[in-house]
């Protein structure tokens, strides 16, 4: 009957979850909490709890179960989301729960030579990916979900959709990457035309935009950069799809080539997210301008080791930077 109830209100909140169109991480992110929120608090409904019950259960995430800040801020937007969003009720009192401590590190940065050395031990696409992070600043989930449209060699620029923030903006595509890229989409096509030549070819669109546009799912520039070496079925329609690639590929591929490559530090894909912030600094570049092609709000969220000291050189001659991925012997 406790298990019945729960998967009732599961469903509810996943119901208004699609309608608002959130994520599908963000989706399985906020139903998960909201389960472990009701079987801490021995399966009662939530409509019967209130911010003492939610205060408790974030003093024993941080108090008990040690989780790290973010993710008691996830957990807190979840019963957020589930008490104004799904059960329509207002919290009177503010949540006034023990704050997990914020921890203050410095991230991990490699220098050029460090990303080279990895680069020789990946190979495509995982190489290309990480190529992208590192010469054009972008977010792992990012890189993944680019469209073939988004990428504009004319303007050597990259068009970041929908990004964090709900925000769209712009980066730099280095001139490196231009001819690897162009070989890598005429490979990717071939597999869309064989996709289509069997009948499937289609991608997932967000929105209502497969509705105003019926065919655009099949359309070779609505096409992932970074397509699946399978076909799957989509959780939501149950159709069967070619999905982007896998963020734990990459994670594991640079887990990797860091052991082949014998560098002593603890590398994920996001590490050259920020050796491209920091070697744009270290060539003299306004931490302005790097803000922006990171694509964070303020300033004060961008975590830098090296910290600039009079630079001036605005985001003009980016182009020309000797920051993206050189080429290997």
């Amino acid at each position: 009957m406790a298990l019945q109830h729960e998967e009732k209100l599961v469903n509810q909140a996943r119901i208004v979850l699609r309608r608002k169109h959130y994520a599908l991480r963000t989706e399985k992110s906020y139903l998960g909490w909201i389960r472990r929120f009701m079987r801490f608090h021995h399966n009662r409904h939530p409509i019967t709890l209130g911010e003492k019950e939610i205060e408790t259960f974030l003093n024993h995430l941080a108090l008990k179960a040690n989780v790290a800040a973010s993710t008691q801020n996830q957990a807190l937007s979840a019963l957020l989301f589930l008490y104004r969003e799904v059960l329509e009720r207002s919290l009177d009192k503010p949540i006034n729960a023990y704050r997990a401590r914020r921890s203050k590190y410095l991230p991990t940065v490699l220098t050029k030579e460090e990303v080279n050395l990895i680069l020789n031990c990946l190979t495509n696409p995982h190489r290309l990916i990480i190529q992208l992070l590192y010469g054009s600043g972008l977010r792992l989930i990012v890189s993944i979900r680019l469209r073939v449209k988004d990428l504009d060699f004319g303007q050597k620029l990259i068009l970041v959709r929908d990004s964090k923030g709900k925000k769209d903006r712009i980066t730099v595509l280095p001139d490196t990457l231009n001819t690897p890229l162009r070989q890598h989409l005429h490979r990717v096509e071939r597999v869309h035309q064989n996709d289509l030549a069997r009948g499937m070819g289609k991608v997932y669109l967000p929105y209502a935009l497969e509705r105003k546009y019926p065919k655009a799912h099949q359309e070779w520039i609505w096409q992932y950069v970074f397509p699946s070496n399978k076909l799957s079925r989509d959780p939501r329609s149950d159709a069967i799809r070619r999905h982007h690639f896998s963020p734990s590929a990459v994670t594991r591929a640079v887990r990797r080539a860091n052991k082949l490559a014998g560098i002593d530090k603890h590398i994920t894909p996001h590490a050259f997210r920020h050796s491209f912030a920091t070697h744009l600094l270290e060539n003299g570049y306004d931490i302005r301008s790097v803000q922006e092609l990171l694509g964070h709000k303020n300033v004060k969220t961008c975590r830098f080791p090296l910290q600039p000291v009079g630079t001036s050189k605005s985001v003009g001659g980016l182009d020309n930077l000797h920051l993206s991925p050189a080429p290997l012997a």
